[in-house]
């Protein structure tokens, strides 16, 4: 199959699945059952430019309809706004206010701020999250940053799950001003490696960090990746050639992202039944 036939038949895909209706995607759906927890959402609105789901109240129901029982969801504003304190606090009421316990808030940390602790502990202590999630390359800092393995200890200590967005947005749709290469994890492994208790999933990564690099990340048993960027017909079996069964997470990077692009490889990659459980929940409860 070349790429034009390719791209022809999954915007054909894509397309059928929006047509249709809840019950229709239901009955399309993969056929091991159970929860669905999708590890990647963002609540907000993209600086650029404005998407279909941006509003919380449309992404629930969109999430809702294919069986979404969990989200985790981030904060747009946490890639540029200064105060991320007020970031997180809009967040987190965002999700107490929307979804019916759908959405369980991520907070923005930045840790090469200087209240960067007493931020990770108003996540904790007033907003109850039970995890954080970072823009390295948004806030200008590298993954050998001093502050990040004091972050890890921190986070580890507080059982708190620290997500690292490796990238946003594909460079083809980056603003002119917007340009942001993605994240560098090569430092990663040595870092979780020093840090017992370290519980570090990857968002959006599996474009760009593959072969060794990704092995490397397996390897240290604290790390995840999630599906949203897997590219090609049976996206997902050929990952999880690289990737445990255990370490493959559900995750849409909705609203930037179709959901329906996420959840259709769960459709097409000819997965057996413990494989899809697994991804949809299994993996996500053994870690949460």
């Amino acid at each position: 199959m070349n790429r034009r036939d390719f791209l022809a038949g999954t915007m054909t895909t894509a397309l059928a699945a929006s047509a249709m209706t809840p019950q229709a995607r239901g009955r399309a759906a993969p056929k091991a059952g159970g929860p669905l927890v999708d590890v990647n959402v963002t609540l907000g609105q993209w600086p650029t430019r404005r998407l279909p789901l941006d509003s919380a109240e449309r992404l629930a129901r969109k999430l809702r309809e294919h069986g979404v029982q969990q989200a985790w969801a981030g904060t747009f504003d946490g890639l540029l706004h200064k105060d991320l304190g007020t970031a997180n606090a809009r967040l987190a009421e965002t999700c107490r206010r929307v979804g019916g316990g759908l959405f369980k808030a991520r907070g923005s940390v930045d840790p090469t701020r200087p209240d960067w602790e007493d931020e990770v502990r108003r996540c904790v202590d007033v907003h109850r999250m039970r995890g954080i999630r970072l823009h390295p390359n948004y806030h200008g800092y590298r993954l050998d940053h001093p502050a990040m393995g004091a972050l890890l200890k921190v986070a580890a200590a507080a059982r708190l799950i620290v997500e690292i967005a490796v990238v946003m947005e594909d460079e083809r749709m980056m603003h002119p001003l917007m340009r942001v290469e993605p994240v560098d994890t090569a430092p990663l492994p040595d870092l979780i490696r020093a840090v017992p208790g370290s519980r570090v999933v990857l968002l959006n990564a599996l474009r760009t960090v593959r072969a060794k690099p990704l092995l490397e990340l397996m390897a240290t048993g604290s790390v995840w990746v999630e599906v949203s960027m897997i590219e090609g017909l049976g996206g997902i079996r050929a990952i999880l050639d690289q990737v445990p069964r255990d370490r493959l997470l559900f995750g849409s990077h909705a609203p930037l992202f179709y959901f329906e692009s996420a959840w259709l490889k769960l459709v097409e990659s000819s997965l057996a039944d413990r494989e899809l459980e697994s991804i949809r929940w299994k993996a996500v409860q053994a870690l949460d």
